[in-house]
């Protein structure tokens, strides 16, 4: 049931233009946990805000990082979270 999988909530600052990367990042995540999300929302605030919650944990705020998150390292904190098992690719391999 769809209320049962995790909910990603992009909260983003509408006066500093982080509209943009909000979308691309909802959209990225959608791409890569299509099936195992709820929903990923985006809402609007203020104050320089880039904050990305999963089920309300905050997994990533940019005043607290002092930059903004790269969509790879999003996509590992969320599947450490829900898919531990899961790989994205070559560059997650074990060192040999």
């Amino acid at each position: 049931m769809q209320e049962d999988r995790p909910r990603i909530e992009i909260e983003y600052c509408n006066q500093c233009g982080f509209l943009l990367r909000a979308g691309w990042m909802a959209q990225e995540l959608l791409r890569a946990f299509e099936d195992e999300l709820s929903e990923v929302a985006i809402r609007p605030g203020s104050g320089g805000n880039f904050v990305v919650r999963l089920s309300g944990d905050v997994l990533f705020s940019r005043k607290t990082e002092g930059r903004f998150p790269e969509a790879k390292e999003l996509k590992q904190l969320i599947r450490d979270r829900i898919e531990s098992e899961r790989r994205f690719g070559h560059d997650e391999r074990d060192p040999v």
